[in-house]
């Protein structure tokens, strides 16, 4: 997979240096799947959720963090939409909604 926008990822690891090694991890295995739908998703990642809109939700840190991405299966191309605190990630969702993100 194609990771876009990985440049958030860079930024929010300088906020909280506690993720780094988690979303390396997670950046790491991304890049080397190949994923065709989200069954594909689940066996890679367990705790991740659809939430509609081809967008999904990983849970980063034990669920103290949450990424938010589009994926396009065909193009395997993943878009990094939201990253950021639990707290903020349930700010975020009660105000536009995870699907609108």
């Amino acid at each position: 997979m194609r990771i876009f926008t990985e440049q958030r990822l860079s930024e929010y690891i300088q906020q909280h240096p506690e993720t780094k090694t988690a979303l390396q991890e997670w950046k790491y295995v991304v890049r080397h799947s190949q994923w065709r739908n989200f069954a594909d998703i689940k066996l890679t990642f367990n705790s991740v959720d659809a939430v509609g809109n081809q967008r999904y939700v990983f849970n980063i840190m034990g669920n103290n963090h949450r990424l938010v991405v589009v994926i396009k299966f065909t193009i395997y191309f993943v878009y990094i939409r939201f990253i950021g605190t639990h707290e903020e990630y349930d700010h975020m969702n009660k105000t536009i909604g995870a699907k609108n993100i």
